[in-house]
């Protein structure tokens, strides 16, 4: 759970310090303005709420890891694919989009630090401990900030810890460690083909790299 709250801090405070003008500039997701991204995180927000509010009686039927599972690549025919941008925009400045972002993310965060860890919830037709679903989310917060400041050289990055635990549950998903060259940032970029391998790295993955990119859904 702290690795929530520090992921999720980190990820707010990045979206707080981008200038208004870089809202328009492209994200780490194909097809995604930075705008596009910050809009699908207050959506991301909801979830958490929504979530957390949603208990379960029966036995977990997921973790932090399983949670997770490799799907086909976006193909950008989905309706809520298509749907964020026109949402985005709806906004108009960029100001309305952070307040509402920082409204329903401060929100998020307070309901994430006073949840108890043992209790089951229920998302996406599964169930799980409050504390899997909370380190589930670190893997979606610390992907989008890296998505964040794909293209803001200046930006923050992720923090170290959250960059490592990522590695460790993308590693898990996949049955397969990465290189130790591979940094933890270099891992998660490359393992979810957010970019291509070089020559050098290739060669590192062997018969992993035919099974790159990692899809996670």
């Amino acid at each position: 759970m702290d690795l929530f709250s520090r992921s999720w801090t980190a990820l707010r405070t990045a979206v707080a310090e981008v200038p208004d003008e870089d809202f328009e500039r492209p994200s780490g997701c194909t097809g995604w303005l930075v705008r596009d991204l910050v809009c699908h995180l207050v959506i991301g927000a909801q979830d958490v709420l929504i979530t957390l509010v949603t208990p379960a009686g029966s036995e977990p039927t997921v973790d932090a890891v399983t949670y997770w599972g490799i799907v086909e690549p976006p193909t950008g025919e989905d309706p809520l694919d298509a749907l964020i941008p026109r949402l985005a925009a709806a906004y108009g400045e960029p100001r309305w989009l952070k307040f509402h972002f920082d409204d329903v993310g401060s929100a998020a965060g307070r309901a994430a630090r006073l949840a108890d860890p043992t209790a089951r919830v229920s998302t996406r037709d599964e169930v799980l401990a409050v504390g899997d679903f909370l380190s589930a989310y670190v893997l979606e917060w610390t992907l989008h900030h890296l998505d964040l400041i794909a293209h803001l050289p200046s930006a923050a990055e992720p923090p170290a810890e959250p960059l490592a635990a990522v590695r460790t549950t993308l590693e898990k998903i996949a049955g397969t460690p990465f290189p130790a060259s591979f940094s933890d940032k270099d891992a998660l970029l490359v393992g979810t083909g957010r970019r291509a391998p070089t020559d050098e790295e290739k060669a590192a993955l062997g018969d992993f790299a035919g099974r790159l990119p990692l899809v996670i859904g």
